[in-house]
């Protein structure tokens, strides 16, 4: 690997077409996003680089180091997508949908990849259509099987596709959220999506935006388990390389702005306007451009220290302050800017599983929302920015009392 002039990694092989990958922000030395510890695991916390690159030919933005799947996803893992309402609605939505419009057929059938705790296809469970999620983290698969779900604790790549298929035949849909990303093996990824799709079939999948995270300055969303950051027109060349078509994106309403693509077997669908829409914006944007880029890493630097600077500000004052959800991306936030007790002294969430431990990283505390209510501080940083509407119409009392809401996306402001 070699360097620029200004010190940024080149050269890196592209896992999607062995282009070259120029990187273009650096956060530092961080953790898993979703290894929350207890207080005598500190010492062996797991670190590793987190910086992005685009590749020069494909233009797909990745890491530039991936941390190994199995310590990403395993009987520990945090996350829960049921946790939300918003979710919960999303992702029932999704399922209606389908249900509508794509599994009609005699018998049809559809797979998750990383179905989690069932939150979609507990949905099509109650429909009685076949189906099966594949998930490695077998706690979370555990909360899906409570829930009727049909799963399968496994990664999803070119031999468990396999066995799916001939355990149960061709999928008439695959559909992943929020976790297409995650897989850094996009050859097996797509020899498994070969193996297992019906002729007729789609694979659909939702995940982050690289126009949210750069134009909208999300670069919390950058953490270990988001390996890619999609484009429209990254997809469509990835989908080429392995010898299917991108005939379908459209813009949802998850996580400050994602996107949700539908690849089909080349002809077999009819590409719609949308797709061409996007692609077209994306181009006027000069969203994959090298100076695009280099834009949003100055940004990043700029926001890391108005963040700071108002912490250390309020602190200095006098004023409390307190940060609000830990989502994975909360803990490349607080480790990039290197956030500790004396700025925030603790974080709540609503997930058991969270509280009582520490945030990855900056080691803040997570307390349960009972924390935040039993004596409300006078600002709390919304580490949940993605869910802010609903969090600021939960906690309308924290208002009522004087308190205030600190945003660091797309801008440090206060609310």
């Amino acid at each position: 690997m070699t360097t620029n002039s200004e010190g940024q990694s080149m050269g890196t092989k592209c896992r999607v077409c062995d282009g070259r990958v120029v990187e273009f922000v650096d956060l530092g030395d961080q953790p898993t996003a979703n290894g929350f510890l207890l207080p005598h695991e500190v010492e062996g916390e797991f670190r590793f680089r987190l910086a992005v690159g685009a590749c020069e030919d494909c233009t797909m933005v990745q890491l530039m180091e991936e941390v190994p799947q199995e310590l990403r996803y395993h009987a520990g893992y945090r996350y829960q997508a049921s946790g939300s309402a918003g979710h919960r609605k999303h992702f029932r939505t999704d399922a209606e949908w389908f249900l509508a419009n794509e599994l009609t057929g005699p018998d049809p059938f559809i797979v998750e990849i990383g179905c989690n705790d069932g939150v979609m296809l507990s949905t099509i469970a109650e429909a009685g259509i076949r189906h099966l999620g594949v998930e490695p983290s077998g706690n979370v698969a555990d909360l899906a099987r409570a829930k009727g779900v049909q799963v399968l604790s496994a990664f999803f790549d070119a031999d468990t596709a396999a066995a799916v298929r001939g355990a149960h035949g061709a999928a008439d849909v695959i559909f992943g959220a929020n976790t297409i990303c995650h897989i850094a093996h996009v050859e097996s990824l797509f020899r498994g999506i070969d193996a297992l799709l019906s002729d007729n079939g789609i694979f659909v999948f939702e995940e982050p935006y690289l126009a949210t995270i750069i134009e909208g300055m999300a670069f919390d969303q950058i953490y270990d388990e988001h390996v890619f950051y999609f484009s429209a027109g990254s997809v469509r060349a990835m989908a080429e390389r392995f010898g299917f078509e991108l005939v379908h994106a459209e813009h949802i309403d998850m996580h400050g702005g994602e996107v949700r693509y539908t690849i089909a077997r080349p002809g077999a669908r009819t590409p719609s306007a949308s797709l061409d829409a996007l692609l077209a914006e994306e181009e006027a944007g000069k969203l994959s451009e090298p100076l695009t880029f280099a834009r949003f890493g100055r940004n990043v630097e700029r926001i890391r220290d108005d963040l700071v600077g108002l912490l250390t500000h309020l602190r200095d004052q006098g004023k409390t302050v307190v940060g609000y959800g830990a989502p994975g991306k909360s803990s490349t936030v607080t480790t990039y800017c290197g956030i500790t007790t004396d700025l925030i002294p603790f974080v709540v969430d609503s997930t058991p599983g969270k509280q009582g431990h520490l945030l990855p990283g900056s080691h803040l505390p997570v307390r349960p929302p009972s924390a935040f209510s039993d004596a409300y501080p006078d600002y709390a940083v919304l580490f949940a920015w993605n869910h802010a509407e609903e969090i600021m119409a939960k906690e309308e009392k924290f208002r009522a009392a004087g308190g205030k809401w600190i945003r660091f996306v797309p801008e440090v402001e206060v609310l």
